[in-house]
């Protein structure tokens, strides 16, 4: 006999045999959802700076093109790949669009997005020949290890500043410490509350093994903080600084979405306005951040899901990166930056979910909240930010993993999860462990072990590190010594 979701759906998506039920998929699904469902409020935020020529995108627009496309890349990524994996517009690209390309002189948004289609295009092909699936094959069994534990650290981390909990230390201060403990080292205001009480909700409910214990966790925070903001009208921090950090608890309500950015990008314009050789440079390093910031996190919730069989490979991992290239591709031709894998589909699988039904819940979610664009503001940051630290010490407790013996792999993989989230980038954590693999390896006379693939990666990741002074020289300005 077999368990609950028997039938077409139970076998078409492997539920069972994963392990999981079509509640737990159900749960795990909008799990997900609340806890990247803040990019349709913030990517608009971040895309809202004008072009050269003054024109700018629009908050609407963006919000309403960023749900949409999300929601149909989720659900193809569920539909076809079948994995717990959610897709949206990716935070690190959409923010060097906007202040790194979108500022050269001459450039328009829709030459930035030509940008970002070029890059994806470019990804597809290296997905169909191959050569992107090679590349996952070659990392060590340690890296990948380590890829898993920076990811838990880079979510852990998420969850704590989209609290408030963790906040940066203003310029002005005079200090070289970052980030510090809430306010001035206190913790101060509602919101904080409602991260306290919700993790510590959650991670009751999660020791006591009680099923649905990161939904309920999130759905009491929520509920806590939309009572608080009925009773104390507390506001965002852009009012108030005690307030909630960006999405202010409120009921939705229907409107009409503007998708008049799609089709809105100019797929040569890049190049007429700084030429080739400059164009070039700009999409390689669109390139190869969401080519690594994907593997990078495919890697770490793949592992957390328990799909990863005993050879550490990941079923249809070829569908689930072509998946990702053609997000890249569509979120350019939208005008919304590329698409990618979000680690906050950790919250899901932590919930349960195993396979892609989860993810076509997520994005009927997002199709939803393009008509029902507050929908998101029901649950506010500080409700979601335990469920992801929660699943981050999760991620993190495979560390043991790795082999610590041999210092050649240790190392590396140190440099690999610890830079994730100290420079709040998964690429870059990536590309710092690669490099390193491979030099440390030479030193010790082992270059024998490097697979062929990894001096080429390690290569393009010493070219990313370097793109700013690869521009200044070629801008013919003077490079720091």
């Amino acid at each position: 006999m077999q368990k609950t979701g028997a039938g077409l759906l139970d076998r078409y998506f492997m539920i069972t045999e994963r392990g999981s039920s079509v509640s737990q998929e159900i749960r795990g699904g909008v799990a997900t959802f609340f806890a990247m469902s803040y990019i349709v409020v913030l990517n608009p935020l971040v895309l809202s700076g004008a072009d050269a020529t003054g024109s700018e995108l629009g908050p609407a627009r963006v919000a309403a093109a960023t749900a949409l496309v999300a929601g149909i890349m989720t659900i193809l990524m569920g539909a076809w790949a079948k994995h717990p994996f959610a897709m949206a517009t990716g935070l690190g690209v959409n923010a060097f669009l906007a202040i790194t390309v979108a500022t050269n002189p001459g450039l328009t948004w829709p030459d930035v997005m030509g940008l970002v289609v070029i890059s994806g295009t470019t990804m597809l092909i290296l997905v169909l020949t191959g050569f992107r699936t090679a590349v996952f094959r070659a990392v060590p069994p340690s890296l990948k290890t380590a890829i898993v534990v920076g990811i838990g650290m880079f979510i852990a981390l998420i969850g704590l500043v989209n609290a408030g909990f963790v906040r940066r230390i203003p310029d002005e201060a005079g200090t070289t410490v970052p980030v510090g403990l809430g306010f001035d080292g206190e913790l101060i205001g509602w919101p904080t509350l409602v991260f306290i009480v919700g993790l510590l909700v959650t991670a009751a409910l999660v020791v006591r093994k009680v099923r649905g214990a990161i939904l309920i966790g999130i759905i009491v925070a929520a509920v806590l903080a939309n009572i608080l903001e009925a009773v104390f009208h507390i506001g965002s921090s852009a009012e108030n600084q005690f307030g909630w950090s960006l999405v202010v608890p409120s009921m939705p309500t229907w409107s009409s979405p503007d998708l008049s950015l799609i089709g809105e990008f100019n797929l040569f314009g890049a190049f007429q306005s700084l030429g080739v050789t400059a164009a070039a440079l700009l999409a390689f390093v669109i390139l190869l951040s969401i080519f690594f910031d994907a593997m990078g996190t495919m890697v770490g919730l793949a592992n957390e899901a328990g799909t990863v069989d005993a050879e550490g490979n990941i079923p249809n991992v070829d569908r689930v990166l072509l998946v990702d290239a053609a997000g890249a591709v569509v979120g350019g031709g939208a005008s919304v930056s590329s698409n990618q894998l979000f680690v906050e589909s950790g919250a899901g699988i932590g919930e349960g979910a195993r396979t892609g039904l989860a993810s076509i819940v997520t994005g009927i979610l997002f199709l939803l909240a393009m008509f029902l664009t507050p929908l998101v503001h029901l649950v506010p940051f500080e409700a979601v930010a335990p469920a992801l630290v929660v699943v981050g010490f999760m991620m993190i407790t495979q560390v043991v993993k790795i082999d610590w013996s041999d210092w050649g792999v240790a190392l590396p993989a140190f440099l690999t999860f610890a830079l994730m989230p100290f420079t709040y980038s998964i690429a870059n954590g990536i590309g710092a462990g690669f490099v390193a693999f491979v030099f440390l390896r030479a030193v010790q006379g082992r270059a024998r072990e490097i697979h062929p693939l990894m001096w080429v990666v390690a290569a393009a990741f010493v070219l990313f590190f370097g793109i700013g002074v690869i521009e200044q020289a070629m801008a013919g300005g003077e490079v720091p010594a």
